[in-house]
This record gives C-alpha cells, structure tokens and sequence, in this order.
C-alpha cells in the first residue's frame, strides 16, 4: 500500500467520525431519538420525551464529551457496577501500554526503519509515491546494529506490559472483593445450583432434596427450589405478551380500525373482543400448564439456599456424595441472569449441542476466510486488474485505486465482522451454560479467538486453509513464517486500525441501526412506552475488538510503528465514547464482579508471546543470531509471570476466600433487615414462567405488567 492510499483512508474516516460527532450532537438533543441516545436516562426518569420546540437543539455542541470526560471511576461502579469498570480498565490498561511503546517506536525505532536502505532511497518530496514499507523493519538492512534497538524495544515493552498486568490483576482483585463488602446482601451468595439429584421412588426431587441437605448441612441448609422444564409454558406467556401489547395499542389509538371482515364477505367482528376472548384462553391455558408442571415436570436439579455464605461455600466446594457423578454442585447465578431455556434441555441434547457448536465455528472459520481472500484481492492492484480486466483504465485514477486498497478492504472485513457477535451468542446459548454471563463471556472467547484467527492469521498468511493448517502443523518454522508474512501485511493492519477502529467506535457513538429501526417504527406507532426497553452492553462485541488492536499493536510496535498513533487516537475514541454510552444508553443486565479480566489477561499474555516469536523470526532472518536467541528466555519469564499470576490471583475471581465470606456473615448477625432477607430468599429463584399473571381488566395503565412480581 502506498502513503498516498493510507493518507485518504485517513481522511476518509476522519471526516466520517467527524460527521458522526456533529450528527449525534444534533439528533441526541431531539426529544423523538431520546430512546436511541439516552435510553437509560429515559428509563430512570431523569429526561422527559417531550418537550417545547428549541433552537438550541439544531446547533451542535460538544457538551456532552465534557460530561463524559468527568465521570469518575466510583460514578460508574456505583450506577453501572464493577463490570463496566473492568471495562474501562481495560482502555485505560491499553492507553498506557501504547502511550510507553509509541515513545519508543515513533521517536526511536520509526526514524531506525525510515532510514534503514533496505528497499530503497527516500526522497522526501516525494513521500506520498513510496510503498508504507519503508516505515517498517523491512527497511533495515540485515546485520545492522540498529536492530539491536529492536532488540531492547521488544524487552523494555514486555516488561512494562507485565508490571501493568500484574498492576490491574491486583488492583481489580481487591476491587472485586471491595465491591463485595460494600454490597446488600445478594440470594446468589446464600445459593448453590444442584444438578443429578438422585431420587428414590417415591418421592420427588424437593424431598430428595430437602432430606438429603437437612442430613448433611442442618446448621445451614435454610430452603431450596426445583427447577422444573418451562419450555412450553414460556412460549405460551410470549403469546399472551404480545396479544396484550396489540389491545393496549388499540386502546391507545382512537382512530385505528377495530373492526375486521372474516374471509371476503364473511361478517365484521370487534377486534377488541376477538383479541379480549383470545387472551382470556391463553391465561386459562397457561394457569393449566402452571399447574401441570409444577406437579410433574421436574428437573433433577434444584436452587439450595444457606443462611450463610461461608455455608453455601463449603457446599460449593466439598464432593458431596462417594459418586462424583451425583449431587454436583455449581455456583448459582443472580436470580435475573439465571438462563432458564437450559433447564428444559435433556443431558443428550445438550451433549449434542456442544459438538454442533464445535462443528458450526470450524464452517463459520472456513466460510470467513471467502471475505478475507476477497479483502486481499483488493489490496493488490495488479490482482484485481487480472480479476476484473475492464476495471483496467478505472483503476489508474489516483483517488480511486487509493480507495480501493486503502479504504475499502477494511470497510469489507467491517461489515462481515459485525455478524459474528451475535452468531458466537447464539452458538454459546445452546452450548449448555446456566446464565446469560456465561454465555456473553463463552461468546467473547470465541469471538476474540475467531477474530485472531480469520483477521490477522489469515490475513498474515494469505492462502488455503490447509496452507495455514501445514503451518501450524511445523511448529519449527513458526518463527520464520511469521517473520516473513507479518511484516507483509503491516499497511493493512495500518489501514483496518483506521477503518475498523475509527468508525466502528464512531458509529457506536451514532447507533446507526437503532436510530433506523426507531424512524421505522414510529409512523406505526404513537406511543412506544409499552415496547421501550434499555439495551445492555455488549460485552462480547466490544472486548474482542478493544483486545484484537492490542494485540496489533503489541506485535507491530517493533515492525511498523506508524500504526501506534492510529491506535492512541482509536483508544482515545473509545475512552470518551463508551463513557458516554454507559452513563445515557447501557443498563447492566447482570454483574460477574469483574469476571472478564482474566480473558483480557490471557490475551495479552499471547500477544506478548506471539510478538516474541515473531521478534525470533525476524532477528533470524535478518541475520543477528544473538538476538534471536538471546528471545527464547524472554518467553520462558512471561509464560512464568502468567502461570504465577494465575496461581495468585484466579482463585480470587473463582470463588471469594473464607475470610471474607466469615466477615460478612458475622456482620449480617446484628443487620435487622436480614430476617426479611431469607423470606425473599426463599423464592428468589422461582422461574418466573411459575408465577401467576394478570391482565389488566379496566386499561388501568398501559404500562401495567403482564406478570406479578409476587406469588
């Protein structure tokens, strides 16, 4: 890729963001988009939908970026939780790292390349014609004693990344238990989750239950619940939900036609009554279908409540039969991340489900790889003037082959990339996880892996995929394959850090299908009160992407350093951006108490690693034996400083340790309250499809809910 090419991808998104930002400062100030951009504060109350015309609301302003910049850290814990911290944490870990490594590689190593002759000789008057790997290691002749300043970068920036690790590890873990002591008592930390529960005949699987923990842990066993399959009746509360919003918006609509014609002459009936009659037999049928199950659909599993933490404990982590293979216990979630489709799949179906997941990435990784050979066509002129010959004389026009290779092969890789969050979702929902964080923390695995894989491996080594299969199959020559083919890509990688960066994190800022979907529905709609709801952060969708760039940036800070301001201005973005989005649009669904740093951790780690390998490839191939294998020590420390870090620290993100689960107890002793506390405790984890539901007789209010929140 040329300069030129990368100077109008630049511009090109600059000028996107820049429209981005002076669009979102317009559309967020009318009272109609409320719902897109500030939903939360919708929500809460703190905002009104409507209100008297302003001129105001027509002239952008950047207030908003103020507002976000001064949000504090205990700001967000305490409205969004210890989650979004984490995440946070997460940009402000990569600022820092990418802060040290663009002192070193803009100001030290990219004047080393710049200056290297390898390829050729620089005329600066002419920059904008050379090809951007003058900026890279491949400028520096082999032998030079310049590399050995490659050398030193690759250790200086391995050891600032591993004191920054072991830095936000430490202080994340004490926040994680901070966060702890400083919260209400929760049913999840009473509660454990029992599965295999072995039954007699006779009897069922609460008494089983019930005999079986008032045996063995009388001092604390306080109450359990069955779990019972509900597949069925929640498709049957579905129906009823939407049958009410379609009366309601009846109701709310004076002038809609609530009158309809049966058949072609048949006679007119009164929709409102038909709807009435309608809902009135699901009710009664979900009342038959509540008390069916409750009598016979059980599942061999069941949510046991202690009056003690330390007790749910020890449950949790003692073998409590001489079969391992009966009365297996797991940590419950909170009562609203409990994901209970899981429970109404058999032990089969589930064993199958796992292999189909297994099956339908490995096609997912192989299907990916028609965009990304596409991608690579693009970048190549000469390729894509063999492809498509009558492109020819098109191609020749500066702007447009600096588009073409600069600009759109991102943007095409952009596009492909956002349907694979959601795909990797539904993939780990059927996988066999109890709770919506386990699923969103199994999806941003498999998207952050997926996206290493088919953006950066297959993109480094352009080919078929049993040519990268072979690859990984002669672990010897890892290092030297790396060496050649990453350097290779380095001006792509510049050009997605620009168009996947820039404008994925500008458009999250615009929320472009949101904003779509509500100028869609609101000509059918007056009132959308009774369909509003508060989205939840996408924790699988944005921590990949955040991971991904540090993991371009770790290994191409020392081959091509030109792409470490590109990555400051996208973190930067990013920092100010998702702020935003946590104080005016995002909701937590549920808290892991800061659960996904350990992914962030294992990332980073491999990145060091593969930038290492590549670091022993290139100092071979460049001919300073010494340095390569001066490497090989190097790895061996980090992966030491990861296998301590995850014996002193994991533990603590897996369960809490006694000594703070005994704290807690002692002080619930002289907390009034917690009386009050246990009698919830005891229906905490009542699968919502069991409770009664209510339907509103008089139109009492249009927001009034569909199901009771008592029993």
């Amino acid at each position: 890729m040329l300069v030129s090419a990368l100077l109008t991808s630049v511009g090109i998104n600059f000028g996107l963001c820049v429209l981005f930002f002076i669009l979102y400062s317009i559309l967020r100030k009318q009272p109609s988009n409320y719902e897109v951009y500030i939903p939360r504060l919708v929500a809460d109350g703190s905002s009104k939908r409507r209100s008297h015309f302003n001129l105001e609301r027509l002239i952008p302003s950047p207030g908003w970026v103020k507002r976000a910049w001064n949000v504090t850290e205990d700001d967000l814990l305490s409205a969004s939780g210890l989650d979004v911290v984490v995440f946070m944490r997460v940009i402000t870990f990569s600022l820092k790292v990418f802060l040290f490594t663009a002192i070193i590689g803009i100001f030290v190593l990219l004047p080393i390349n710049f200056t290297g002759g390898e390829l050729s000789e620089i005329d600066l008057e002419d920059l904008s014609s050379y090809s951007l790997d003058v900026f890279t290691i491949s400028n520096v002749k082999s032998g030079s004693k310049w590399l050995w300043a490659h050398f030193c970068a690759v250790y200086l920036v391995t050891a600032f990344v591993c004191i920054l690790l072991y830095n936000e590890y430490k202080y994340i873990c004490l926040k994680r238990i901070a966060y702890f002591h400083s919260s209400k008592p929760q049913p999840h930390q009473f509660t454990v989750l029992v599965r295999s529960v072995p039954v007699s005949s006779g009897s069922s699987v609460g008494e089983s239950v019930e005999r079986f923990f008032t045996e063995y842990h009388p001092s604390t066993y306080l109450s359990q619940m069955v779990v019972h399959r509900t597949n069925k009746l929640r498709s049957l509360i579905n129906d009823a939900k939407k049958l009410y919003k379609r009366i309601i918006h009846l109701q709310s609509d004076p002038n809609k036609q609530k009158n309809t014609r049966i058949g072609l002459f048949g006679q007119k009936v009164d929709l409102m009554d038909q709807f009435e009659k309608k809902l009135e037999d699901i009710e009664e049928n979900v009342r038959l279908e509540q008390s069916e199950v409750s009598m016979a659909e059980e599942v061999r599993a069941a949510f046991v409540s202690f009056k003690t933490r330390y007790g749910a404990a020890i449950a949790f982590h003692m073998q409590q039969s001489t079969n391992p293979t009966q009365w297996v216990i797991e940590q419950a979630p909170e009562p609203k991340d409990v994901y209970w489709p899981f429970f109404s799949s058999s032990f089969m179906r589930r064993w199958i489900s796992k292999l189909v997941v297994i099956v339908a990435c490995i096609l997912l990784t192989i299907l990916f790889l028609i965009p990304v050979v596409l991608v690579q066509g693009l970048t190549n002129l000469s390729q894509l003037e063999i492809w498509f010959p009558f492109l020819k004389s098109f191609l020749t026009i500066t702007f447009v082959s600096s588009v073409v290779t600069g600009y759109l092969p991102s943007l095409i890789l952009l596009l492909f990339l956002k349907i694979v969050p959601p795909i990797m979702e539904f993939l780990s929902s059927i996988q066999g996880y109890i709770c919506h964080s386990d699923i969103e923390k199994s999806a941003c695995n498999k998207v952050l892996w997926f996206t290493i894989w088919n953006i950066f491996f297959a993109t480094v080594f352009s080919g078929s995929v049993l040519y990268q299969v072979s690859i990984l199959l002669d672990p010897k020559n890892i290092p030297s394959k790396l060496a050649v083919a990453v350097p290779a890509q380095a001006s792509f990688f510049v050009a997605y850090v620009v168009t996947s960066g820039w404008t994925s994190t500008a458009s999250e800022l615009f929320r472009i299908i949101p904003l779509f979907c509500s100028l869609i529905r609101r000509p059918f709609s007056k009132d959308t009160d009774d369909d509003f709801e508060v989205p939840s952060i996408p924790f699988h969708r944005d921590i990949p992407r955040i991971l991904f760039f540090a993991l371009l940036g770790i290994t191409y800070f020392f081959l091509a350093p030109l792409i470490l301001p590109f990555l400051l201005i996208y973190l930067c973005l990013a920092y100010v951006i998702f702020r935003n989005q946590f104080i005016n649009v995002y909701a937590p669904r549920y808290e892991t108490a800061g659960k996904f740093w350990p992914i962030v951790h294992n990332s980073m780690i491999f990145s060091l690693v593969l930038m290492q390998a590549i670091a022993v490839g290139i100092f071979t191939l460049k001919k300073l034996s010494v340095a390569s294998t001066l490497i090989f020590p190097l790895v061996v420390l980090t992966l030491l400083f990861n296998e301590y870090c995850r014996k002193r620290f994991l533990p603590n993100f897996i369960a809490y340790p006694a000594e703070v689960l005994i704290k807690r107890d002692r002080e619930d002793q002289n907390d009034r309250t917690m009386g009050e506390f246990y009698d919830k405790l005891v229906t905490a984890y009542q699968d919502p499809a069991m409770l009664p539901i209510h339907f509103s007789d008089n139109g009492e209010s249009l927001n009034s809910p569909l199901i009771s929140s008592t029993v």
